[in-house]
């Protein structure tokens, strides 16, 4: 048995996935690049690159990781580029995202030959959440007025739209695209590839597939562009888990359960958004609120129903894990790093992964 914490990643469970963008590509013409910031787990890239054409990324990091370990196109975005990581960029992209017009003119001369791209910020989103909300108030995501836009489209041959967050409404997709068009229609003529972005959840369950494809299709052909989607949740929704061990029960007016984990060092996404971590299908009359072993008074994953009291020793299993967690995971309270285990295709699991005081040294000086 695997000495927990451990996040267990499912081939079987993300094959799904792969299966259903292997079909949006198949029908719509569109291309799929995994979304480094929110999975960068390269032990598992030999499948996903099977299913998808290449990566995009959010730094030069990322960017590297992504050729090194990941079939296919490596597209460079960033905020903002810093002068001394030009050439490494250079070096290891096949297209260039710049955030501003600013960053696009300044390095102009040195990506002169590269395929270069602009973010294009529509002011509209899907986010109910202000922190990640892409064409929030005063936002620096992306240029706004296609009037400047328009004086720099010599310079460029494409542009990146991400204004969807967890979007699974089809409608709203359909709509939001609808406002991009009008905005930004006369200039969508003028490039040949545009980047929809991620956050498009369309491997949900019972996402109209078929009207998705249909509307990406209608796109790129009225514009005569190549799109291009970022899925980064929509790729390892419900793939991976992470597994912890109770190591404490108390009373302090509801009951409490401690674990061998911590949402902040873990499971930071849950903390910064409120929302408590998806537990494997449980049911019953004993409620437990679930907690992890930081300092942190807050570090609670939630409060669920099991059949029987918790004990010490009882292993539990938080579902859907794999999303902004291992590439959020840090050392507050030098906690221990969960190992990372992947089960395989034929069943069979494997510890790819294992993190040690070495580590936790080697992250500090």
């Amino acid at each position: 048995m695997i000495k927990t914490p451990y996040y267990l990643i499912d081939k079987q469970k993300l094959l799904v996935n792969m299966q259903k963008i292997a079909r949006v590509r198949e029908l719509s013409g569109a291309k799929a690049l995994l979304a480094l910031k929110c999975f960068a787990t390269w032990s598992v890239f030999d499948l996903m690159q099977e299913y998808m054409d290449g990566t995009t990324s959010s730094s030069l990091y990322e960017l590297k990781l992504g050729r090194q370990k990941f079939a296919g196109e490596t597209h460079a975005y960033s905020v903002a580029w810093a002068d001394d990581e030009i050439p490494e960029m250079l070096e290891n992209c096949d297209k260039i995202i710049f955030n501003t017009i600013s960053q696009l003119e300044r390095f102009e001369a040195a990506t002169a030959g590269a395929i270069r791209g602009l973010r294009v910020n529509p002011q509209v989103s899907s986010s109910d959440y202000l922190l990640a909300d892409p064409a929030r108030p005063f936002s620096r995501l992306g240029e706004w007025d296609p009037v400047k836009v328009e004086q720099v489209i010599d310079k460029i041959s494409g542009f990146m739209f991400h204004n969807n967050c967890e979007n699974a409404n089809f409608a709203l997709f359909d709509e939001m695209l609808g406002v991009i068009e009008e905005r930004f229609g006369h200039l969508l003529h003028k490039v040949e590839w545009v980047s929809l972005g991620g956050g498009i959840h369309f491997t949900g369950e019972d996402y109209p597939l078929e009207q998705f494809c249909a509307r990406l299709k209608a796109f790129s052909e009225q514009y005569g562009v190549q799109i291009y989607l970022e899925p980064g949740e929509a790729a390892i929704t419900n793939s991976a888990s992470l597994e912890v061990t109770v190591l404490d029960t108390l009373y302090n007016g509801k009951h409490l359960a401690v674990v061998d984990s911590s949402i902040e060092a873990h499971m930071l996404d849950l903390l910064i958004y409120r929302l408590n971590a998806k537990m494997a299908p449980c049911d019953g009359e004993h409620t437990y609120m679930v907690c992890g072993k930081s300092c942190l008074a807050g570090d609670i994953f939630g409060e669920y129903q099991f059949d029987r009291p918790l004990a010490i020793g009882d292993r539990l299993s938080f579902i859907d894990a794999a999303g902004y967690t291992m590439v959020k995971k840090n050392w507050f309270n030098g906690l221990k790093m969960p190992a990372i285990a992947v089960r395989q295709l034929d069943g069979s699991v494997e510890v790819v992964r294992e993190f040690g005081f070495d580590d936790y040294l080697q992250s500090l000086s």
